[in-house]
């Protein structure tokens, strides 16, 4: 494409993402490109209408970017790499003051990064199928009662309540804990489920305490099974003027719903720090005026998730993209400590 109407097709993306309303000539020749006549940029949007990157809703509006012109702005932005915004320190610290357990760290992370963009977001945790227990503690609550946490190498952490022995103090449930730690320590969670029906026949703890944590570790075993996609933020959406009309919101929504069709489509970034999906390219049919941005972060043992945003295909990609690298950096650091 000439560079002319390049220039003149970013100014016009540009103005709608800001507007979204219609852009004209004259708009940009005032506000984005003053040294060209509107008859030059009528007939420059003129052809690029023909060649697809533009759409005219009636005959006397102006001009609107397709889901084509979306991916060369794109393309484009990311081919001459991503600017530094102003909005990266407001990033990094909306997710330090959120975020201060590794359990919370997906929960807060989409809770945050909703609320700063004001669109929806995602986190993807993928399966963590080799969990390995890090450390056992049992805390006193009451007389007959203990709290149980399990530590992972993964970061996950779980607890629960358990009946003990009345006659077990904090001193005893803390001699408890040393040995259950160093008995389990570096064992996946399947490994001490096995473990602990060999070990519960010849060993001086607690009967109720060894079937807590084995109720424990099942139901983190089983919780770890699968890919985890926590979504913050849906109702953001209907802010737009896009999603004004009631049917098109429902439609959205439903498609929000259905966590296994976003699940295809973010578990794969193909290896890119960062992807976009515009309009159609999701693959979903009511989310065809979307964009779904996304970004990798990693955490234990080299595996890797996803954090992304969800909103119409206006949306401004340089401060999306600027956003996303922030929060992935973020996570990293939260998670790798």
């Amino acid at each position: 494409m000439e560079d002319r109407k390049q220039r003149i097709l970013q100014a016009i993306v540009d103005d709608y993402v800001a507007t979204a309303t219609p852009v004209g000539s004259r708009t940009i020749a005032r506000k984005y490109l003053p040294e060209l006549s509107s008859a030059t940029i009528r007939n420059e949007m003129s052809d690029l209408e023909e060649m697809g990157y533009l759409s005219q809703p009636h005959v006397s509006a102006g001009r609107v970017p397709s889901s084509k012109a979306y991916r060369l702005y794109v393309d484009m932005l990311l081919a001459k790499g991503i600017q530094q915004s102003a909005q990266e320190e407001a990033v990094k610290s909306a997710f330090q003051t959120r975020i201060s357990h590794l359990e919370d760290v997906v929960r807060s992370a989409a809770q945050a990064l909703a609320e700063l963009t004001r669109y929806a977001s995602f986190v993807l945790m993928p399966r963590q199928e080799s969990l390995r227990i890090a450390n056992l503690q049992l805390v006193p609550v009451s007389k007959a009662l203990a709290l149980l946490v399990i530590v992972t190498d993964g970061g996950i952490i779980r607890d629960t309540m358990v009946k003990v022995s009345e006659r077990l103090d904090a001193d005893a449930l803390y001699a408890i804990s040393k040995m259950l730690s160093e008995q389990f320590s570096g064992r996946t969670l399947q490994e001490v489920q096995t473990a602990l029906r060999q070990f519960a026949g010849q060993s001086p703890g607690d009967p109720q305490v060894l079937q807590g944590i084995m109720d424990l570790s099942t139901q983190m075993d089983s919780q770890n099974a699968e890919d985890q996609l926590t979504i913050c933020g849906t109702h953001n959406i209907l802010g737009f003027p896009e999603y004004q009309e009631a049917d098109k919101a429902r439609q959205l929504l439903y498609a929000l719903d259905d966590k296994e069709a976003l699940l295809n489509l973010v578990r794969d970034t193909r290896g890119e720090e960062l992807l976009v999906h515009i309009g159609p390219e999701n693959g979903i049919e009511e989310m065809r005026s979307c964009s779904v941005a996304v970004a990798e972060y990693r955490f234990s043992r080299g595996q890797r998730g996803t954090i992304g945003l969800i909103g119409p295909t206006r949306m401004p990609y340089q401060s999306i993209f600027s956003t996303l690298r922030m929060a992935s950096q973020v996570m990293n650091d939260i998670l790798s400590n």
